[in-house]
């Protein structure tokens, strides 16, 4: 059965990449409609591909899914991100699709969240550009570390685990670094006069509030495969969309922080 929401947030899917969840990606726009849609950065993975060519059906049928979304009557605006970011040369308006810097967004009950993909709060993105590159790379061997960890898990019998996001949630200078993203972005936010900011970037999905802001980050379709999603109320939910199962027999998504999604909306 299809879900119909107001709004929808997916970020950093990194098409061009065997990390890529394309296939639960897939599964989750299936069951789900929009009357806008933002794709809130590297939607595709430009570094990546200028590596090596990397591009199955399920990484054409994604962009074929969101076109057909759009010629349906889906608004679509994308947000361009750093592996992207190509395609700031392109900003405008291409049929139902928008491609711009960042967007500010009225929910339906009137409050103003400013939409950006994050890289531009990243240090190292914006000024050690190499070094940015070079942590993508060790960033796709962890990946790989992933696939095999967890394919060593199915034969015992093991539930989906991911090494990654266990690194961030357990090395010190990762956590800090998380920490202070989040605070800038909110910093940052405030110059917009807004009450709130929705970002991607760091695949960190979270829904907070930081001095008086409502902080929401959408997270991945990598490691979290997790959306951010808009009720015709205002009402904003965090869902997570289950990977630890094939893609054709996924079909539930569950919500994540209720608690905090209810605070920031009352």
């Amino acid at each position: 059965m299809t879900t119909r929401y107001r709004t929808g947030w997916i970020s950093d899917v990194h098409l061009g990449t065997r990390g890529s969840k394309a296939g639960v990606l897939l599964d989750f726009l299936k069951d789900v409609e929009f009357d806008t849609l933002y794709l809130v950065g590297d939607l595709i993975d430009i570094w990546a591909l200028r590596r090596g060519i990397y591009w199955p059906q399920e990484h054409n049928d994604v962009i074929q899914k969101l076109l057909r979304k759009g010629r349906k009557g889906t608004e679509i605006i994308y947000i361009i991100g750093n592996h992207d970011e190509f395609l700031s040369a392109f900003h405008g308006h291409y049929a139902s699709v928008t491609l711009q810097k960042n967007a500010i967004h009225e929910t339906a009950d009137g409050r103003r969240l400013l939409i950006m993909h994050g890289h531009e709060l990243d240090t190292v993105v914006q000024n050690m550009g190499w070094l940015a590159h070079l942590g993508d790379i060790g960033y796709v061997l962890l990946m790989r570390c992933n696939w095999i960890v967890n394919f060593i898990r199915r034969l015992a019998g093991l539930g989906h685990w991911s090494l990654s996001a266990y690194v961030k949630a357990e090395v010190k200078n990762v956590v800090s670094f998380i920490g202070k993203f989040e605070e800038s972005i909110v910093r940052y936010a405030k110059d917009y006069k807004v009450d709130g900011v929705l970002c991607g970037h760091i695949h960190t999905a979270s829904v907070r509030e930081i001095d008086g802001t409502a902080y929401y980050n959408c997270g991945d379709w990598v490691e979290s495969c997790t959306a951010m999603v808009e009720h015709f109320d205002g009402r904003m939910e965090l869902l997570h969309f289950d990977q630890s199962v094939e893609p054709a027999k996924n079909s539930q998504r569950e919500s994540l922080q209720d608690q905090e999604t209810t605070a920031l909306t009352t």
